[in-house]
């Protein structure tokens, strides 16, 4: 499978559409498709199975995500990229994840955060771009505030995770306020 590939200092970013996870889950093997995914256990596995089955698509939404790869080892450490994409609205809500603990700290997602940014608003031709983050996540949040996102809300109760209901923070960046 060849991969549209954008790059940074450290990193090789794949580019992953809904058409090239269902290719890879047709065509590779569990073991295969976690090294490429960067999926440390078997339920991440599973979770990402279920992603698909669930559809990451739908009539007026999408996603767009990168895996990062390490230019020194080829190991997939994360994910950055685009969910809730809705092209005819020019919008979509950033999210990113790095596999292990090993991995943070380090730069990584600032620097790939970066590349992604420009090729949302360069290349899908984004207008707005959002992103929901816990209130407890100040890493997050202050990686977005970096790149001039601009906290808008507080949405309670806005999603579950590992069954408890959470609140989220909405932080929003323009075009015409990203500086390139």
């Amino acid at each position: 499978m060849e991969f549209e590939i954008l790059t940074t200092e450290r990193l090789i970013l794949k580019k992953l559409t809904p058409e090239g996870f269902s290719y890879l889950f047709e065509n590779y093997s569990d073991d295969e498709i976690k090294k490429q995914l960067g999926l440390t256990t078997e339920e991440d596995l599973v979770k990402e199975k279920a992603k698909l089955q669930g559809g990451y698509t739908t009539y007026d939404k999408t996603i767009l995500a990168f895996l990062l790869v390490l230019k020194s080892n080829n190991e997939t450490i994360g994910r950055c990229g685009y969910h809730n994409w809705y092209r005819d609205h020019h919008k979509a809500e950033i999210g990113y994840a790095l596999n292990k603990e090993e991995h943070k700290r380090k730069g990584y997602m600032s620097e790939s955060l970066k590349t992604i940014l420009e090729h949302g608003f360069n290349s899908m031709n984004l207008n707005r771009i959002e992103a929901c983050i816990s209130p407890a996540n100040s890493a997050s949040q202050n990686l977005i505030k970096k790149y001039g996102f601009t906290q808008e809300g507080y949405l309670r109760q806005h999603f579950v995770r590992n069954g408890e209901v959470q609140d989220s923070l909405i932080f929003s960046l323009l075009k015409e306020e990203y500086v390139y």
